[in-house]
């Protein structure tokens, strides 16, 4: 059996781990100590559009020191650094789902093996161990550069299938980081600049404009910097999603968190500015988001 554990078990890491629990797997959550004391106590109550309601109770510690097939690295950007001190040990394979490009370079400092991750899902962790996910459409996307990796991905990908997790081994690295890229950047940035679901981005033409902006000067900078996408497919997603669709970006804006606006737009912004690439509404939006939320703009 393939032993799973599972670094910081928030809306996204909770939800794959009650998940892989629920379907048998050998799983471990690694969290913060209140975090993991809630998670022994109760478990994982994972109530979800795509596989039910239940509760799962994978192992939960503060620290990990035993040796895993795979590491999910579920923290967000913004407490990637003290989410990894408590890994001790040096997974088989490393798999990060965190948003933008940045974190790949830091993992790849610290691990040996390391594949590129992205998760789709609009999931919540209200209180420590409870999880609600909101929206049927979800899927992993799993790719690495190493082909010596592909037939590790494969079986992870199976591994989440079985769970009830859509999951596929894409073509590239650079492909699927972007493809969500691309799509987050402009769902965050508008959303959350304009604190307003994405029903309101479509309707109203100032926003609209500004949406399809987004897509669009994100999609030029995915596609310098190796990707194959055309702006078309993200803006598609965006146009068919439900109207009170927001973004994580959104919600941590309103509950008095740091959002995640380095790790999104900075990624792109600095893309960019590796390609000669300019990106202004991004840009200005991202000054509005940092305004917004009392932090500085993103560095590019």
């Amino acid at each position: 059996m393939t032993r799973i554990a599972v670094l910081g078990p928030g809306g996204v890491g909770g939800f794959l781990a009650a998940a892989l629990a629920h379907a048998g797997d050998d799983v471990t959550v690694v969290g913060r100590e209140p975090t993991v004391a809630a998670i022994g106590d109760r478990g994982i109550h994972l109530t979800s559009a795509l596989l039910g309601e239940f509760t799962a109770r994978p192992a939960a510690m503060a620290q990990l020191s035993d040796d895993v097939d795979v590491l999910f690295v579920a923290a967000k950007a913004t407490g990637l650094d003290a989410a990894l001190s408590r890994i001790r040990s040096q997974p088989a394979l490393v798999v990060p789902l965190l948003n933008g490009l940045d974190h790949m370079q830091r993992l790849r400092e610290r691990f040996a093996t390391v594949a590129a991750g992205t998760i789709r899902i609009e999931s919540d962790r209200p209180e420590p161990g409870v999880i609600v996910q909101t929206s049927p459409g979800v899927r992993v996307e799993l790719a690495s550069a190493d082909p010596r990796t592909r037939p590790a991905l494969e079986r992870l990908a199976g591994t989440l299938e079985a769970a009830g997790v859509p999951a596929v081994v894409g073509p590239g690295e650079a492909q699927i980081l972007w493809s969500k890229l691309v799509r987050l950047t402009a769902l965050a940035c508008t959303t959350s600049a304009s604190d307003q679901p994405i029903g309101f981005m479509r309707t109203d033409p100032e926003w609209r404009q500004a949406l399809e902006a987004c897509v669009q000067e994100a999609a030029a900078v995915a596609n310098a910097d190796g990707a194959q996408l055309d702006p078309a497919g993200p803006l598609g997603e965006l146009d068919a999603a439900h109207a009170e669709l927001g973004s994580s970006m959104r919600r941590d804006i309103a509950a008095g968190r740091e959002p995640e606006l380095d790790a999104i737009a900075g990624s792109v912004l600095r893309a960019g500015r590796r390609h000669g690439i300019e990106c202004p509404t991004i840009e200005r939006l991202s000054a509005q988001i940092a305004a917004r939320a009392g932090i500085p703009p993103p560095s590019f």
